[in-house]
């Protein structure tokens, strides 16, 4: 067979081309679930990787698989004729890496070995069927990429499975996999009390749920996510975003227990629900119903990343794994159309002082915001604010919550103009409290003041400085230099200094020379 050869190294399968490679080394990972078949590629394999295809298939593998202990027939050929599909696309966009993942049906099935053997001899690949255990861990693995300060239990559910895992530093590792799939247990028919009980005394099992009380309780799943855009949608909440969407734990119990007892009609009305999910929407709502009940979490996490990214990130050195991912990622889109290059570092340093006594967390946003905060430089001026605004608040950037993208994106707002009551920003703006979103503006317009004093080159900033002196705002510019004064630059001074409260005043930089002594 033509195209790159199958390998295997380290228990992880991969396809190495046996041609040049484009410029991008691009991965794949193909997922074999319960219920859905997806690929997904990636630019590359790094702290941030972003997404080039992604498409899904719904097999419905699991289905009824414990009553037969068998794959859904229907599903192995839809399976195998997409597997076949994506492996050839993967080939032709000569992806560098190709990682082939079954889960949950596909390890239980009596015809699991048959199933895997057909696809690796049809495809010309290696397929690795993943544990429960490691299911788990690469569930957490993949919530700690993009939530790196994640600190509780990740719960995963899946059509024929949900794996458990405490997740985060200072908490002992504990780790379940449970059959409670809700496509597994349903079956051909859609009476779920049965597997409710099923549900109960599975769960009651778990002795260690309890060390999730107190912290956060991050799902994963896309059942789950179904869920979060069901109560997005009820509570009008202005962010369409399923990742690092959160929830009080009491707020959702109340929302879950009255979905896991709605109808399929009264599903079919419900806006955004695909019809294949209501079916298991109940069930899957009554699940995590359940498992919050038995963790007694603070608040509910909704994370997009789970196992695939989570394969990805296991493959990362320690280094790497030790990375930033938002400055890693607003790093890269930076760099992707720059003017006169990346400079954040720069405009980050020159506003510090302006900031005294700012936290770690509150420093790592305005980072952030510096590094972007070119970003909009070629949108029309009349709507740079705007677009700009919207990019940074829906870019997908990792290691970011929603208040915090609104920040971001309100600071990003005011570096190019916009006004604090452009409905644009109000709409989004009660995600932060009113100190919060002063001080985004306070940061942006700095921002804007450093590009205005250096036509848009921040690295020839170095020989000005912008201070707090006695309750006001001063920037200091050298003598007798006349590229930093002019009109706009006080404008840009003084509009800074209202939303700080502060006065403001431009100095020169006079330095004595030294005094002779006498001889």
């Amino acid at each position: 067979m033509n195209g790159p050869k199958v390998t295997r190294s380290a228990g992880r399968s991969a396809v190495r081309p046996t041609f040049e490679q484009t410029r991008r080394d691009i991965v794949g990972v193909i997922d074999i679930g319960s219920n859905s078949l997806r690929l997904v590629l990636y630019d590359h394999n790094n702290r941030a990787p972003q997404i080039l295809f992604n498409e899904k298939v719904m097999c419905a593998l699991g289905r009824g698989l414990n009553l037969t202990g068998k794959l859904n027939p229907a599903g192995v050929e839809l399976a195998r004729d997409n597997v076949e599909r994506f492996v050839a696309l993967s080939r032709r966009l000569e992806v560098a890496n190709l990682y082939i993942l079954a889960t949950s049906a596909v390890r239980d099935a009596e015809d699991g070995p048959s199933f895997v053997a057909m696809l690796e001899k049809m495809c010309g690949v290696r397929i690795e069927v993943i544990s429960g255990e490691e299911e788990a861990r690469l569930a957490a693995a993949g919530v700690h990429a993009s939530i790196p300060d994640a600190d509780g239990i990740t719960g995963d559910l899946g059509g024929g499975s949900v794996e458990l895992v405490t997740t985060g530093p200072g908490i002992v590792f504990r780790a379940t996999s449970l059959p409670l799939g809700p496509l597994r247990l349903l079956g051909a028919t859609l009476d779920d009390s049965m597997p409710r009980a099923e549900v109960d005394r599975s769960i009651a099992a778990v002795d260690w749920l309890k060390l999730g009380q107190g912290r956060n309780f991050y799902a994963v799943g896309g059942a789950w996510r179904s869920l979060a855009r069901m109560h997005m949608e009820q509570t009008d909440y202005p962010l369409h975003m399923i990742q690092h969407y959160q929830v009080s734990r009491n707020e959702l119990e109340g929302f879950l227990d009255l979905v896991s007892r709605l109808s399929r009609r009264s599903l079919d009305k419900v806006t955004g629900v695909a019809r294949r999910r209501a079916e298991t929407l109940p069930l899957s709502a009554y699940v995590l119903l359940r498992l919050l009940r038995a963790t007694e979490p603070r608040n509910v996490v909704f994370s997009a990343t789970g196992l695939r990214e989570g394969y990805l990130y296991s493959l990362l050195s320690a280094k790497e794994q030790g990375q930033d991912p938002l400055i890693v990622s607003a790093t890269q889109v930076a760099r992707s159309n720059p003017r006169f290059g990346v400079d954040g570092e720069t405009i980050l340093s020159w506003t510090d002082p302006l900031f005294p006594g700012q936290t770690v967390a509150e420093r790592r946003l305005r980072r952030a915001s510096a590094i972007l905060s070119d970003i909009g430089w070629a949108e029309h001026p009349d709507y740079r604010p705007q677009q700009s605004f919207m990019r940074c608040l829906r870019m997908p950037l990792p290691g970011i919550d929603h208040a915090g993208r609104v920040f971001v994106a309100a600071t990003i707002h005011a570096r190019y103009g916009g006004d604090a009551d452009d409905p644009i920003l109000l709409e989004v703006g009660r995600l932060l409290d009113g100190e919060s979103l002063r001080r985004a503006r306070a940061v942006g317009q700095a921002f804007r003041l450093a590009y205005t004093l250096t036509g848009g080159a921040p690295g020839l900033i170095h020989d000005t400085g912008l201070a707090l002196e006695n309750g006001r705002v001063v920037l200091s510019i050298p003598e007798h230099t006349a590229i930093y004064t002019g009109e706009a630059v006080q404008r840009r001074l003084e509009a800074l200094g209202r939303t700080m409260g502060s006065q403001t005043a431009l100095k020169t930089n006079n330095p004595q020379p030294p005094k002779r002594r006498r001889a």
